[in-house]
């Protein structure tokens, strides 16, 4: 009786022991199912697209092609949809109308556009400026006698275009030298930045703004750099960074902070990697990676209100835009988690 007992015992134990095993593996297999199917899902997510204009004048590193090279942009859960080249003077009005999602160029462009009432805001810096790699540089010949502030006035200078960099550069070097009211104490002359050395070398103008490092310019032999930004400005007067639509930016906040993160970190790749960076635009651009400069970035992709601030009071100054104009009415750094 004691045997049959011990025996019933030894069954319920064994029973229960197989009912916890049981339990045991279904609930882990459950779990696993779990995570598979959330693996699954986020692997099947699509990513969230950014409509942008395709790079084009490749004379610069696209921190665009870039970012795409190095896996960045898949990794934000984004892609990058380039719709054809947009003008540079297009760029703010196709952001505001949703044509694109990003715009970019000087900071000149972004406070005019929003002094003029579009509804943008700057979110991340692309290049700034070093005395090694200015934003512009304005070039005569060898033998020219334009050598200071005071032997441009009342010469040719030619520009890609009217206003921007392009035409106060200049107007802010002569300012900074004592020469009042700047506007019209030179001739203007316009032409593609890609002619420019040849309208110089003709004789057609006597001193031109180049988008160049200066030690480029001088290695061509017959050319002389008479000034530059960081002559003017130092570090301050080159930025370009990239903007959105404030409508985007209340709609997909978390789009946009990871498009930051994707070029704050490529900034700092391609200030580390310049030849790489180079190499990486020269060939899904297919030009040759000698016409390509090496720029320099904003690290960790910055936004420096010293930058916005000089640009709206030399605006300002010359009545470009409506009186009042803030800094934080340009730019906001609060998508940019590096620096935090």
């Amino acid at each position: 009786m004691h045997r049959q007992r011990r025996n019933g015992i030894s069954a319920i134990a064994s029973l229960i022991i197989l009912l916890l095993t049981t339990t045991i593996i279904l609930s882990s297999c459950g779990k696993d199912s779990e995570s598979a199917t959330a693996v699954g899902a986020e692997a099947s997510k699509e990513p969230d697209v950014i409509r942008l204009p395709t790079p084009t004048n490749l004379t610069g590193i696209s921190i665009y092609y870039v970012a795409e090279e190095l896996g960045y942009v898949k990794e934000a859960g984004l892609k990058f949809d380039y719709v054809g080249a947009v003008e540079a003077g297009q760029l703010v009005a196709s952001v505001v109308a949703g044509k694109i999602d990003v715009g970019g160029g000087h900071i000149n462009r972004t406070i005019a556009g929003i002094s003029a009432g579009a509804k943008i805001k700057a979110v991340v810096a692309q290049t700034e400026t070093t005395e090694e790699v200015p934003h512009m540089s304005f070039v005569t010949t060898k033998d020219s006698p334009i050598k200071s502030a005071a032997d441009i006035v009342g010469k040719k200078v030619g520009i890609p275009a009217f206003g921007g960099c392009n035409e106060y550069t200049p107007y802010a070097y002569l300012l900074k030298n004592g020469i009042q009211e700047p506007k019209g104490k030179f001739e203007i002359v316009t032409a593609p930045e890609i002619k420019l050395e040849q309208a110089l070398l003709q004789g057609d103008v006597d001193i031109i703004g180049l988008h160049e490092n200066p030690s480029t310019i001088i290695k061509r032999g017959n050319l002389r750099v008479v000034l530059t930004d960081y002559d003017i400005w130092g570090d301050e007067g080159g930025a370009t960074p990239l903007y959105f639509s404030t409508k985007f930016i209340k709609e997909k906040p978390d789009v946009v902070r990871r498009f930051v993160e994707v070029i704050s970190k490529t900034n700092d790749y391609v200030d580390a990697n310049p030849d790489k960076a180079i190499e990486i635009t020269a060939k899904r651009g297919d030009i040759e990676p000698g016409k390509i400069r090496a720029n320099h970035f904003a690290p960790h992709g910055e936004i420096k209100k010293e930058t916005v601030q000089t640009w709206i009071d030399l605006l300002s100054h010359f009545k470009e835009i409506k009186p009042g104009i803030k800094p934080e009415d340009i730019y906001t750094n609060e998508f940019n988690d590096t620096l935090k």
